[in-house]
């Protein structure tokens, strides 16, 4: 693997589909395929040993499910860097917000394209969120039903004004585009706002600060 190279590992017990999603990786220029895993108990030991920018992660595995081992993963100080694309069957999976809180970085459904794969590996090798068009924020806001919100002051009291409009701007699902027209400011400054809230609020990527603000209070599930 060449250093520009993004490493990928594969975890998902049907070997089919591993062996599918390798194809893919081995004939894809900049991508290396690192590792497989059949099970996240496996895929949680390679990826302390591989350090993969990326692992592609499946929600039912036996042993240990991609929930678990997501969670293992992003909270492991040796793989904290490591980013997990969470792939499944089903577009209105029950665990995509378990998935999100567990420190996921992106959502994909298996049967999308070859080119919406590999867009979405290099979204979240990169440092930003991933979700597929057809998991929307409305279900995001279904599931954050389940979580018991917490005092904004708690969560939310080291940040400013315009921090606390940027991050609702973010669970709302609005791209960076949109947020800065909408608060009449470069694009530049926006991503300044979202730097120091990811440092402030202790968060990975988009995907964790959309968390936060549900279960900050911030935004209530279904709001407009």
């Amino acid at each position: 693997m060449s250093d520009a190279d993004i490493g990928v590992l594969l975890a998902d017990d049907q070997q089919l589909m591993r062996e599918s999603f390798r194809a893919l990786i081995d004939v894809s220029p900049g991508f290396t395929a690192v590792g497989e895993a059949g099970d996240g108990a496996e895929a949680v030991r390679l990826a302390r040993q591989h350090r993969p920018d990326v692992v592609l992660m499946d929600v039912r595995m036996p042993r240990m499910d991609g929930i678990e081992a997501t969670r293992q993963i992003c909270a492991a100080p040796d793989t904290s860097a490591v980013r997990v694309l969470i792939l499944t069957t089903f577009d209105l999976d029950e665990y995509v917000y378990a998935a999100l809180r567990a420190g996921a970085s992106g959502f994909l459904v298996k049967d999308g394209s070859a080119a919406d794969l590999l867009t979405g590996i290099r979204v979240v090798a990169g440092g930003d969120a991933l979700l597929a068009p057809r998991i929307t924020r409305r279900l995001i806001s279904a599931f954050a039903r389940q979580a018991q919100p917490q005092s904004q002051s708690q969560a939310l009291d080291t940040i400013t004004d315009r921090e606390r409009e940027v991050l609702a701007l973010i669970a709302r699902g609005r791209s960076n585009q949109e947020i800065a027209e909408e608060l009449f400011v470069t694009v530049g400054t926006l991503k300044t706002h979202i730097g120091r809230l990811l440092h402030k609020l202790g968060a990975r990527d988009r995907a964790q600060l959309v968390i936060t603000a549900y279960e900050s209070g911030l935004i209530t599930p279904g709001s407009a």
